[in-house]
């Protein structure tokens, strides 16, 4: 990941290989937008980018060389939308991601957005970080010449310097945990198995000092996990379930965090089509956003305990694979008549579900790439809230709007539950009926949900990858969804808000 630091010098006098200025629509043509010394230093050259065709619209980029007085060799303007009194976080995330990854190839850039408070600098902050994400593991020969992402990013803020630091330690954590999601998301699926998740856990728990407690094959099927037993037994990579548990000496409250990691899904027995079946990489986006969470708390050190389960499986078909109508008993007890094996991330979430409210967390929240329907209902870009809890899922839609992630609070309508009624089992995985997908698989793992607890659903299954081109801070491929709306829900708890 690149680095970022605070400059207490005027932003002109930095030396970099760029200069990045907000431009905003005005009245009667452009106005620039920047950190008050590079609005004063640079007022010469709002005429230059208006000859240039520079509007201000949001996301546009307008590079000029830099006038006389500037250390750095060019200016890009970056435009902000309409003019305003003060700009919110995400149009200046989103603004510093689209500068980010027009520079790639140039090591060190100046940024001189608008950030007079601590939100704003931590939202520049962020927006130039993921901004200048890539992943370049798996390229050779086609890396040979590629421009690398910026290195270094020295950023001018006008706010109190105190509340400044903080900010940048903040946002250094949020995005370190998002390139982790994108990065394990990213990673193909001869790689990324169920074992080597297991593995990455390790890792990041000797590297944090987080407990973490893995559940081989046999130790699942010894311990009745049902339902990810079912959907693993037809890969050759065998299933795993991750506990990963952060600790405050000073915590009063406990939140459970799981999250879907089938690691690639062809669909078992009931296949899916060929077309976009590589993006099924991207099916363990929850477990990978919950994992990564985790990691971050230990630099940012919240007074919550917080237990993240993963529930890992690769689903395939084979002559050992999951057939419908099989029967499973999932963790607890409960049967499951299989009647589409592509449903099955809702099986492994049973599991880890059951097991985590047996550690009495306050609250449980599950995160999953779960269903299609989420991307008919929703979009691409937005995720669902359900919740068996109207406060609860309030809360979820408060704390992404505050985290700057786009969900929608989803009902869960007490007349498709019926449609999961099976005539020999407990419940059914699918209603054959199609009909409310989404929301009927919300209603599925609510049966899974111990009385009297509190718990809440996102189905992330859109805006976990993207397959188009990157826009703002979001790159092609993994996206990291749902790690900043987790985290700012682990803050609401630890500060009695949750």
């Amino acid at each position: 990941m690149s680095t970022i630091s605070l400059s207490s010098s005027p932003a002109s006098s930095i030396a970099a290989g760029a200069l990045v200025v907000g431009l905003a629509k005005g009245p009667n043509g452009p106005v620039l937008a920047a950190s008050s010394d590079a609005a004063t230093s640079l007022r010469s050259v709002v005429r230059a980018l208006a000859a240039l065709g520079a509007t201000g619209a949001a996301d546009e980029l307008t590079r000029i060389p830099a006038p006389d007085g500037v250390a750095a060799s060019i200016v890009v303007a970056v435009g902000l939308g309409e003019k305003r009194r003060t700009y919110d976080a995400e149009t200046l995330r989103r603004a510093a991601g689209t500068a980010a990854r027009s520079l790639a190839g140039q090591a060190r850039v100046a940024l001189a957005l608008p950030a007079a408070t601590a939100e704003q600098t931590e939202a520049v902050a962020t927006g130039a970080l993921l901004g200048a994400y890539s992943f370049d593991t798996y390229r050779k020969k086609s890396g040979e010449g590629r421009p690398a992402p910026v290195s270094t990013f020295v950023l001018a803020s006008d706010a109190d310097a105190k509340a400044s630091r903080a900010a940048l330690v903040h946002a250094k954590a949020v995005c370190a945990a998002m390139a982790l999601t994108r990065d394990l998301v990213n990673t193909p699926p001869n790689d990324m198995t169920p074992v080597a998740f297991a593995a990455e856990a390790t890792r990041v728990g000797r590297a944090t000092g987080l407990e973490v407690t893995i559940l081989d094959e046999k130790q699942l099927k010894r311990g009745g996990y049902g339902g990810i037993m079912g959907v693993g037994q037809g890969s050759a990579n065998p299933p795993r379930l991750v506990r990963i548990a952060y600790r405050s000496p000073k915590a009063t409250r406990h939140l459970a965090l799981i999250g879907k990691g089938i690691t690639f899904d062809t669909g078992g027995i009931s296949i899916k089509p060929a077309l976009h079946m590589e993006m099924m990489k991207s099916d363990m986006a929850g477990a990978a956003a919950v994992l990564a969470v985790l990691g971050a708390l230990a630099t940012l050190k919240p007074n919550v305990n917080v237990t993240g389960w993963a529930a890992m499986a690769e689903n395939m078909p084979s002559g050992t694979a999951q057939r419908p109508s099989d029967v499973l008993t999932t963790y607890g007890g409960r049967t499951v008549e299989v009647l589409n094996t592509d449903a099955e991330g809702r099986l492994v979430l049973a599991d880890a579900m059951v097991r985590a409210a047996e550690e009495s967390p306050d609250l449980m929240i599950d995160i999953a790439t779960l269903t299609g329907a989420q991307i008919v209902a929703l979009g691409t870009r937005t995720s669902g809230i359900m919740s068996n809890d109207d406060a609860t899922r309030d809360h979820v839609f408060d704390a992404a709007k505050r985290a700057g992630e786009t969900m929608w609070p989803m009902p869960l309508p007490e007349e498709l539950r019926k449609g999961l009624d099976s005539p020999v089992a407990d419940i059914a995985n699918v209603d054959n009926a199609r009909m409310g997908g989404m929301l009927s698989a919300g209603l599925f793992l609510k049966d899974f949900v111990a009385p009297g607890l509190l718990w809440a659903h996102l189905d992330i299954a859109g805006p976990s990858f993207n397959t188009g081109a990157p826009y703002g801070y979001t790159p092609n491929g993994g996206t990291g969804t749902g790690v900043r709306t987790l985290l700012q829900l682990v803050e609401d708890m630890a500060a009695g808000k949750l």
